[in-house]
């Protein structure tokens, strides 16, 4: 995320790319590109086509595997999350269903977000704990909570497991060993075949799907490349590993050789008496969710409405150690301000800061995005430090 959440990231990442292609690393055990995701199975989203904008071979596959039962698959590219966060500031997104996740708090824009969500006229959110999402329901809001992944799963078929793809390609299983929190919580897969029926008819045998998730894994070796025999793969002690043609230096996919990318430099100049934010989480977090006020990290403790800021940048804007600020982002005219921080001296090179995700997303500019990614630009917001009151 320290890469992809710049203007320039696509481009960047590009480059790193040629170094490693120039060094002949790619493909060697050890010394190759390695991609870490925030947490497990980001990557398995998109390996399950979770996208926006699937590939037309993807959709092919779907429709030989369900075309029978009548399912024609949509060829009209989707929105992915910052289109959609426009979309629901217009109007043009009225209904949202949601699987998991925190939408309010993990987005840019805090402010549009939180109104978007209150301007729709249903809302559903399928999820395992509240968060601040649920309090912006819209019109009519539905909370479906399900089952999480460290429960016991037990349907028709008996009890069940799912699996995840973790950063490294490796698809392994989950199986949850805890007693449910309720006897009335349904599993995700269940609550999703629940909306596909009402939606869609019987396009799927959904009872047989969630009774037993071995078929679903059957569909998805039908349809996903490299998921053959997946119900005997995923069974063995670790999982198996996707195949990467990277990784075996094989460059058919696009013509027989790597190729090398040119990309111009970015002007990185900051105007006089601006920062350069960047937001990032504390070692008590895991994605939006906080479970304390300490940083073992970086040595805070008791505070989170820090920035964090290289010791002559305080001394040059005339600030001082623990002075209380407020942060003012700037972006195309437009002025965010994120009230009462902590300053605190931190080893960043000048020019730079740091804040706590989400506690500053309010300042970062839904409209700045990646080139080619739109990706929120949440590591390079330029930013006012300015003593609250002033």
């Amino acid at each position: 995320m320290g890469l992809t959440q710049h203007a320039h990231a696509v481009s960047m990442i590009q480059e790193i790319g040629n170094l490693m292609l120039l060094r002949g690393n790619v493909g060697r055990p050890g010394a190759g590109l390695c991609p870490v995701r925030g947490h497990s199975n980001v990557q398995g989203d998109r390996t399950m086509g979770i996208t926006a904008r699937p590939r037309p071979a993807f959709l092919d596959a779907l429709e030989r595997a369900f075309g029978p039962r009548g399912f024609v698959a949509p060829r009209a590219p989707g929105l992915d999350t910052v289109d959609t966060l426009h979309a629901l500031r217009d109007g043009r997104v009225t209904a949202l269903v949601a699987l998991g996740g925190n939408l309010l708090s993990a987005t840019p824009d805090t402010a549009v977000t939180a109104a978007g969500l209150d301007g729709c006229r249903f809302t559903a959110s399928v999820a395992t704990k509240l968060n601040r999402t649920h309090l912006h329901p819209g019109r009519i809001g539905l909370l479906l909570p399900c089952l999480g992944r460290s429960e016991q799963d037990v349907q028709a078929g008996g009890a069940q497991f799912v699996t995840v793809e973790d950063s490294m390609s490796v698809v392994h299983r989950s199986q949850g060993t805890l007693f449910p929190a309720s006897a009335h919580l349904r599993s995700e897969p269940a609550i999703v075949a629940g909306l596909g029926r009402a939606l869609l008819g019987e396009v799927l045998p959904w009872d047989e799907l969630t009774g037993d998730y071995d078929r679903i894994r059957a569909l998805i070796a039908d349809v996903v490349p490299g998921f053959a025999d997946f119900n005997a793969r995923v069974r063995t002690p670790r999982g198996f590993v996707l195949r990467n043609p990277a990784r075996e230096r094989d460059w058919a996919g696009v013509g027989g050789r790597a190729r090398l990318v040119v990309n111009p430099a970015p002007d990185l100049r900051l105007p006089p008496g601006r920062l350069r934010m960047m937001t990032i989480r504390s070692h008590d977090q895991y994605n939006t969710t906080v479970y304390g006020l300490d940083d073992r990290y970086r040595g805070i403790t008791g505070e989170r409405r820090v920035v964090l800021m290289n010791a002559d940048d305080i001394d040059a804007l005339g600030l001082v150690a623990r002075q209380v600020v407020d942060l003012i982002s700037e972006w195309q005219g437009e002025e965010r301000r994120a009230a009462r921080f902590i300053v605190v001296p931190y080893g960043l090179p000048r020019g730079n800061c740091a804040t706590y995700f989400p506690e500053a997303n309010p300042l970062v500019p839904l409209g700045s995005v990646a080139a080619k990614s739109n990706t929120p630009t949440s590591k390079s917001v330029v930013i006012r430090v300015v003593p609250t009151g002033s």
